[in-house]
């Protein structure tokens, strides 16, 4: 997919998944949708392929690693979760032993990447 593919795909899906999971209690806006060409700046890592930045309100999407349209749509769903949830709480279960692999969010948002059909 290029980047304006990505970029038209994700401005669909993003409105959809807002209408069906609404606003966030944490945040006053929606997050604002960023396509970015890779992940930190010029690393050339093609794992990530979206993140949300809490700090900023951003929900990422590296268009270069994306494979195909379900997993943009994936990725939309599982980073919309950590939109949804709080962020101080992301922390505290990192601080309480929690990895990337078991942490009750991430754990959470792959669970409900299951929900992506709905919005293709």
């Amino acid at each position: 997919m290029n980047k304006s593919e990505v970029t038209k795909l994700s401005n669909q899906v993003i409105k959809k998944i807002t209408d069906y999971y609404g606003l966030s209690k944490h945040f006053k806006t929606t997050p604002f949708l960023i396509i970015e060409d890779s992940p930190y700046s010029d690393a050339e890592d093609d794992e990530c392929i979206g993140e949300f930045c809490a700090m900023f309100n951003e929900l990422i999407i590296y268009w270069k690693n994306i494979k195909n349209e379900t997993e943009l749509v994936k990725s939309l769903v599982h980073e919309y979760q950590h939109y949804l949830q709080s962020p101080s709480w992301m922390t505290r279960y990192y601080n309480m032993g929690y990895d990337y692999s078991n942490h009750p969010y991430e754990v959470q948002a792959y669970s409900e990447e299951e929900n992506y059909k709905i919005f293709m």
